[in-house]
């Protein structure tokens, strides 16, 4: 079992720098994290499960106590940190959403400018593939440029300069959202069914490490 989670860290961890070599471009699109992006989560979880992966292999394999009681230990701290980062989440959802939506719009005055590629392509990817515009609203955008202005991800039919139209030429929906409901539909099942089988794993690998190391 541990050395199945130790290649799951593996895999993680490979799929993290794929998408730092291949998406380097594509970074956060928050402003006050700017290193919180999908690949840099990816890396450092995957190297996470590694170690841990790493310690109850050699600790199983040399029967050495110190080692299951560290892996023992981890595992145990995982298994505390995933259910109060869940309880927080769902007691805090309102608070979570007021400060995502401000942290979000903080980060649209950097939209364009020297060194932030990586938040300028994030946000016209995700105006383009989700067909909206602005954290709540296209005229988010109107306080970025101090005039009537979008930029040309917004339009619904893209060409240079498209976003100094009128606003009948652009996507209305606001796309936090718009994310929102699409992750809610997608990923809501997929993150319960992982949070009950990664739980289900760490009780299973915690009462087997409590029965090896007596």
């Amino acid at each position: 079992f541990s050395l199945f989670s130790q290649l799951g860290g593996c895999g993680i961890l490979g799929v993290g720098i794929w998408l730092a070599v291949t998406q380097g471009n594509f970074a956060t699109l928050s402003s006050s994290f700017p290193s919180l992006s999908a690949a840099n989560l990816l890396i450092v979880t995957g190297t996470f499960v590694m170690i841990i992966g790493f310690v109850g292999c050699i600790g199983a394999i040399k029967e050495n106590k110190c080692l299951l009681l560290s892996f023992f230990i981890m595992l145990l701290i995982i298994f505390l940190l995933e259910l109060t980062v869940v309880i927080l989440f769902f007691v805090y959802t309102d608070k979570i959403d007021k400060y995502a939506q401000r942290d979000l719009k903080k980060g649209l005055h950097l939209y364009g400018t020297d060194g932030n590629i990586g938040l300028t392509n994030a946000w016209s990817i995700i105006q383009t593939d989700f067909r909206c515009c602005g954290v709540s609203n296209y005229t988010d955008w109107f306080e970025v440029y101090n005039t009537t202005q979008v930029p040309d991800s917004c339009c619904l039919e893209f060409s240079e300069n498209c976003g100094l139209h009128s606003p009948g030429t652009w996507w209305k929906a606001p796309c936090y959202e718009t994310v929102k409901i699409w992750l809610q539909e997608n990923l809501l099942a997929v993150g319960i069914f992982g949070l009950c089988t990664a739980m289900v794993q760490v009780q299973f690998n915690i009462n087997f490490q409590i029965l090896l190391n007596c």
